[in-house]
């Protein structure tokens, strides 16, 4: 009974943190200590998501197309490169400094590049989020290889099992709580860049609204649409949540 209250007591936590932040900022612009010119109150937040609600939604759904062909994409990117690093030593070698050499490259830095060379369509944007979100997904599946059973390993091979059997058999299963665990990453990441890539042109997505109204002050409009934007990202590393515990029962039984 003590656990199942701890339990509850644990998932209500957190909510209740964000009410007390909302309450909080709710009463300072209340009470005018900050102008609702710098800081617009959460009612008025809320306001102007309802007022544009169908707005934001025809710019998320953009958004999101981009956000998730270009996931898909570093998701696979990521599984081909993890794969032929785990296969070949020497790739490896040659391979994960340049790899992590991308990632010290701000992607504010590298987004006016693919908007310069790519035009202001979808492409730069899907581009943008495969260079963002591949790395999470390739160190974490190769750490996941290589973290293999040695000795379930050698069984098989005395066995006679072939590479392929053995990364069927061993190093995909237990490469997939890695894998999960960068996905719930890249997910937010994949929402992040497309904004930021959208800031710098294009003719829809949340980073054009947020481009729009930030030029004619509406700063409970940007508020709203910071909002909508973790929103997303937290529904999103929810439905991994669930996508893992439907691709591993294992671990709910265990």
């Amino acid at each position: 009974m003590k656990r199942k209250s701890a339990s509850i007591t644990g998932k209500l936590l957190p909510f209740a943190a964000v009410a007390g932040v909302l309450l909080v900022w709710q009463i300072v612009t209340g009470l005018g200590l900050i102008p609702k010119y710098l800081l617009p109150s959460p009612l008025d937040v809320g306001r102007a998501f309802v007022s544009d609600f169908p707005l934001l939604m025809e710019h998320a759904r953009v958004t999101l197309i981009e956000a998730f062909l270009g996931l898909f994409c570093g998701i696979v990117v990521g599984f081909l490169i993890a794969c032929l690093m785990d296969r070949f030593e020497p790739l490896y070698l040659a391979a994960y400094p340049l790899i992590i050499l991308t990632q010290t490259i701000p992607t504010v830095a590298i987004a006016p590049l693919l908007v310069l060379w790519f035009g202001y369509e979808m492409m730069p944007k899907i581009l943008l989020v495969i260079l963002t979100t591949f790395f999470p997904i390739t160190v974490s599946l190769l750490t996941g290889f290589r973290s293999a059973d040695e000795d379930l390993i050698r069984l098989l091979t005395s066995m006679g099992a072939g590479r392929g059997q053995i990364f069927r058999i061993v190093k995909c299963p237990q490469a997939l709580p890695h894998f999960f665990g960068s996905l719930r990453i890249s997910v937010s990441y994949a929402i992040v860049a497309a904004v930021i890539s959208e800031w710098l042109g294009g003719f829809g997505g949340l980073g054009v609204y947020m481009t729009r109204v930030k030029k004619s002050f509406s700063f409970d409009k940007m508020f709203a649409v910071i909002f909508l934007i973790s929103a997303i990202s937290l529904l999103l590393m929810k439905l991994v949540d669930i996508l893992q515990k439907k691709c591993m029962p294992w671990e709910e039984k265990g």
